[in-house]
């Protein structure tokens, strides 16, 4: 059966359905990774988005036990050029299928990312229907992806972690867990106040979907609780710790998403490649008036990849240090995480 893309542009793409879930609405995004399309699927951070991924052939090593960062399928809708199956229990269709997951393939994927780069993300609808409707949003994704109650990770003897759960990764939570430390994952409302009473060491302001802006209630507690423990924010943690301490936040033409993005230390002039997944950023020229200073900036755009407080033990990243899919090195910032927290000062100042 024959079903399309429709973007906000007026741009239309037609593809062949692989589910019988005929519709979505979302915004429509790229992800650039030749691997890691179960990362990606399960990545709270895309919830309420269709993405398209750019590798031609996806589907085609299946699945494992222990690559998904949730329980479930986030994204709105799945657009491929080539849907491959293996036959076996683990194949990608099945999994998209029994997740109620639309997925269209046989699409123009090139196509389409040059109309995103040109026109910018933007909302779409996939159907198989002649009528199209762009009604809908991404302004309360945020509690749909929050833990609803306090969880527990590992009984480490480093010390107990707090992380405000605004969508994060589970790898991100294991990152610290092999660390040595307890992480409590906590909903993302959760009071300065209650956040005190957990008697953390460190804090993890977690990554997420949506809109940083839309999250402006919860800046007060954020704020607080990072300057009462060291902190580390990962993504929309880097933007919401940047938000509570002044800066302005602004949305990119077209996202970064994908697996080999160069990041700089501003410091050192050492390179990383790093996982990205982010469509807002921290404008440069805010930075100046905040007690925040630049400490990481992508190589290709020199757009704001990481912080730090400077005179608290405050360490923000965009991109994510966890990988899940991608390279490895940038782990290095948990390390420094850990350090905070024994020392109780900012490593990098």
């Amino acid at each position: 059966m024959t079903g399309t893309v429709t973007l906000q542009s007026g741009q239309q793409f037609k593809g062949t359905w692989e589910t019988s879930a005929r519709s979505a609405k979302g915004e429509v995004v790229f992800f650039t990774g030749m691997t890691g399309y179960q990362e990606v699927l399960t990545d709270p951070s895309y919830a309420g988005q269709i993405v398209a991924f750019t590798y031609p052939l996806i589907g085609q090593y299946g699945l494992t036990d222990t690559a998904s960062e949730s329980a479930d399928i986030q994204v709105a809708g799945v657009l491929v050029q080539t849907l491959a199956g293996n036959g076996a229990a683990t194949d990608l269709k099945d999994w998209l299928e029994q997740s109620g997951v639309p997925v269209l393939s046989d699409i123009d994927t090139r196509s389409l990312v040059h109309a995103l780069r040109e026109h910018g993300d933007q909302w779409g609808v996939m159907t198989s229907e002649s009528d199209v409707s762009f009604d809908g949003d991404l302004h309360q994704i945020t509690e749909t992806v929050s833990t609803p109650s306090h969880v527990r990770h590992g009984d480490g003897v480093n010390g107990h972690i707090v992380c405000l759960d605004f969508g994060v990764k589970a790898s991100m939570v294991q990152a610290m867990v092999g660390r040595g430390y307890t992480v409590t994952v906590v909903p993302f409302d959760t009071t300065a106040a209650q956040v005190h009473a957990l008697a953390p060491t460190g804090i993890l302001v977690s990554n997420g979907p949506g809109d940083p802006r839309d999250l402006i209630d919860y800046l007060d507690d954020v704020r607080e609780v990072s300057l009462a423990y060291p902190t580390l924010g990962i993504c929309m943690g880097h933007q919401l710790l940047a938000l509570a301490f002044g800066c302005e936040i602004e949305k990119q033409t077209y996202g970064h998403r994908g697996s080999n993005h160069p990041v700089r230390n501003v410091q050192t002039g050492e390179v990383w490649m790093t996982s990205q997944n982010h469509g807002y950023v921290v404008k440069q020229d805010s930075l100046e008036a905040t007690p925040l200073e630049l400490l990481f900036e992508n190589v290709n755009d020199l757009s704001v990849e990481g912080t730090l407080h400077r005179t608290a033990p405050i360490l923000t990243a965009q991109f994510h240090p966890e990988a899940s899919p991608g390279p490895k090195e940038a782990q290095a910032i948990f390390d420094r995480f850990d350090e905070m927290i024994q020392q109780g000062v900012n490593v990098y100042a």
